[in-house]
């Protein structure tokens, strides 16, 4: 979203896949009351969409139609480098007379997660793939000392193949931080997950 926004796009709104019962995103399993949270931090309006996997893709270009009658025209996707990822998002955007943005695709990971950090960007870990990362770093802010141990582990550095996953809570295109707490962690389908929720 940074990088789309420094190369002159406008962000209008925000659309997250959610489980069936529309509580927590369809991936990272984050509580629905903590993307509310982000998005008015980011001062940007957010489409929520309750799917299952089997849908996912019926459901997928559904919200690239509200987005477009929404006055949407371009859709922007954080992948880097996985091909397969690349084709489907320009396929689905296609479809429903839309464009794909890609604004890191092939951007050098230690370069991109350095420029995060200096920018001060803070994500926080909330998914490790059990037996690649210890689930301690669950709830770690990403730093130097941080990305030193994804370094030394044989993991994509940017968890393209999703070795970890993270929740931003504040950076630049922020209005204000977002506050949490990290809650219990539970393993499910191979991926140690962190409960976020958001702090009083």
């Amino acid at each position: 979203m940074y990088r789309a926004v420094t190369q002159g796009s406008a962000v209008h709104l925000l659309v997250t896949m959610m489980i069936e019962d529309g509580t927590r995103s369809r991936s990272h399993g984050i509580r629905r009351e903590l993307l509310e949270a982000q998005a008015e931090a980011l001062g940007v309006p957010m489409l929520l969409v309750p799917t299952s996997w089997e849908q996912y893709d019926t459901s997928f270009q559904h919200a690239v139609a509200s987005a477009k009658g929404a006055g949407c025209q371009v859709g922007i996707f954080g992948d880097i480098d996985i091909d397969s990822h690349r084709e489907w998002v320009e396929r689905v955007c296609a479809l429903e007379g839309c464009t794909a943005l890609l604004p890191i695709w092939h951007h050098d990971r230690d370069v991109h997660l350095s420029d995060l950090l200096r920018l001060g960007f803070k994500a926080v870990v909330v998914a490790v793939r059990d037996g690649v990362l210890p689930p301690q770093l669950l709830g770690r802010v990403v730093d130097s000392d941080l990305l030193a141990i994804f370094q030394q582990s044989p993991v994509d550095l940017a968890g393209e193949g999703g070795e970890y996953h993270t929740f931003v809570v504040d950076g630049p295109t922020f209005r204000r931080p977002v506050p949490i707490e990290v809650g219990p962690t539970v393993l499910r389908d191979g991926v140690w997950f962190a409960d976020l929720t958001v702090r009083d």
